[in-house]
């Protein structure tokens, strides 16, 4: 039987195989080593869960669902209409698609509703910490700690599948210029670059999703590109901008939101994209 060590390695190996392998105009962009892919998992990990493993199944004050895994994905309750994009549903649906065994009491669930369609199965914040110590969510929990490096792999899909409808959703005269200024931003600094992209499609979005709007305007990795557009393209520039962006949505967002208790911490995670001066 493989190791933890060995799995996870072995895992990178084939992930490192696919992208030699993409077939898309970014097949090149992500540059990453197998230590590059450990320290990426760790990083985002680190960012959304400070690496603690009871953090792996969390209920954010002040927010309306669960999140869950190294990358926080968000779980919606039943009934539960928000604006953000959902993401477990579709990690567990990947998972499914690599023949990966759910936890018993979702994959039992799975066997009248697609894993897609499946609602979190807590009503409440309270109702989810007074289930904290359960058997299905310590089963969970153990669940998502082991299956890091294919939590990492869906992460860094998502942005790579989304790079093409990013830059398709410029006027058509601007998207070589788009392309350009992203493939010259994922590859800055290796492998910062490639972190900056890949944490912040997963931290706010891409900026595609027409609900994920205050006042009209988005907050995701498209707004962050298109805000560039009179910047030098650097990953210090990208910084700064995202700032701008985020400090934008905290001014923007309902009062009852109260984001700016977030908006300190959302800072320094965008600054942890720069390299070490």
């Amino acid at each position: 039987m493989l190791t933890s060590s060995s799995r996870f390695n072995w895992f990178l190996g084939v992930l490192l195989g696919q992208f030699a392998t993409l077939n898309m105009a970014y097949s090149q962009i992500f540059a990453l080593s197998e230590a590059d892919f450990i320290w990426l998992g760790e990083r985002i990990f680190s960012n959304e869960c400070a690496a603690e493993f009871d953090c792996l199944t969390s209920w954010n004050k002040g927010e309306d669902f669960p999140s869950l895994g190294i990358g926080h994905f968000i779980w919606f309750p039943k009934g539960e209409d928000s604006p953000f994009e959902e993401t477990f549903p579709s990690l567990l649906a990947s998972f499914q698609s690599d023949n990966i065994q759910l936890p018993s009491w979702i994959n039992s669930n799975s066997e009248t509703l697609e894993v897609s369609e499946i609602d979190a199965p807590w009503e409440s914040r309270d109702q989810f910490y007074s289930n904290f110590d359960s058997a299905e969510t310590i089963e969970l929990r153990n669940f998502l700690a082991n299956t890091k490096p294919e939590q990492i792999n869906f992460i860094v899909n998502r942005l790579s599948h989304s790079l093409d409808d990013i830059v398709a959703a410029f006027p058509l005269n601007q998207q070589a210029t788009i392309r350009e200024k992203l493939s010259t931003l994922a590859q800055s600094h290796p492998p910062y670059g490639s972190y900056a992209l890949i944490d912040y499609v997963h931290f706010k979005g891409t900026g595609l999703t027409p609900s994920e709007r205050y006042k009209n305007q988005g907050w995701g990795l498209q707004q962050v590109i298109e805000e560039m557009e009179s910047e030098p393209t650097t990953l210090y520039s990208f910084v700064q901008t995202a700032k701008r962006i985020l400090s934008r949505r905290v001014a923007n967002a309902p009062i009852e939101r109260n984001e700016q208790r977030w908006h300190a911490g959302w800072h320094k995670r965008v600054e942890s994209y720069l390299p070490p001066p």
